[in-house]
């Protein structure tokens, strides 16, 4: 059964750009396209896609809000961004975006998005090259364990985890918590689609980055908006960021 997609896009011409790429995928069927939030709404309830590519700003108005309300009717949804606007792309992260597209966008830059999603709805059919990611991780928050006690992390908040003197350390806007877990098992536990282990002593969220910067020769340090500490970046795991967002 084909995977059903929508497309909220107020341009008819980016919206059959895109329904053409997708309907090149035999997995995918588009089964729904407006060009206003209210409207998208309505077709939502009456089609329940599965996939949504959603353009941020829509007639001047705010996509981000309109994927909160269809995260909410099926949190299960996989809200894929599509806009020119950058600057959107930590809030669109914090819900959960199963990718976020800038336009000018390339149609080999969806095609890699739609493989993704079609490995997940049928396991063992991934490229090789391609990672899976896994987007069923809806959990708000991560249980950390103390000597007495027992903390809640709400995920969204999360900026970076650090290894720091033989402890895992875990740095939110306000606070800090250490754990004796390693970075392994709470890489585990937290979406790849949010989170990157960026080098073999951090965690950084990627929603959080304020800027990147080099730092020596194969290494760069990442500073976060709500932290004034920062984390190193391998070059390789540059690469990939790059190759996330552009």
């Amino acid at each position: 059964m084909a995977v059903r997609v929508m497309l909220i896009e107020d341009e008819a011409g980016m919206r059959l750009l895109l329904k053409k790429i997708i309907e090149k995928h035999r997995e995918f069927a588009v089964v729904a396209e407006c060009g206003e939030l209210a409207e998208s709404i309505i077709l939502f309830r009456r089609t329940r896609p599965e996939v949504v590519f959603l353009d941020i700003g829509i007639k001047g108005q705010n996509g981000v809000e309109c994927a909160r309300v269809l995260t909410e009717l099926d949190p299960k949804v996989k809200i894929i961004f599509a806009t020119a606007h950058a600057e959107y792309m930590p809030e669109a992260f914090e819900l959960y975006a199963f990718d976020y597209l800038l336009k000018p966008f390339s149609v080999d830059r969806v095609d890699r998005t739609l493989d993704r999603i079609a490995a997940l709805a049928n396991p063992g059919t991934a490229e090789p090259e391609e990672r899976v990611v896994k987007s069923e991780y809806r959990r708000d928050k991560l249980l950390v364990k103390g000597k007495e006690s027992m903390s809640f992390i709400p995920i969204p908040e999360i900026i970076l985890i650090q290894r720091e003197n033989n402890s895992t350390v875990i740095y939110t806007e306000r606070d800090s918590y250490v754990t004796s877990a390693s970075l392994a098992e709470l890489e585990k536990k937290l979406d790849p689609e949010q989170f990157l282990r960026s080098h073999k002593s951090y965690i950084i969220n990627l929603s959080r980055i304020s800027r990147i910067e080099p730092y020596g020769r194969w290494t760069y340090v990442v500073h976060f908006q709500g932290r004034k500490e920062d984390a190193l970046l391998t070059a390789e795991k540059f690469e990939e960021i790059k190759r996330r967002f552009v």
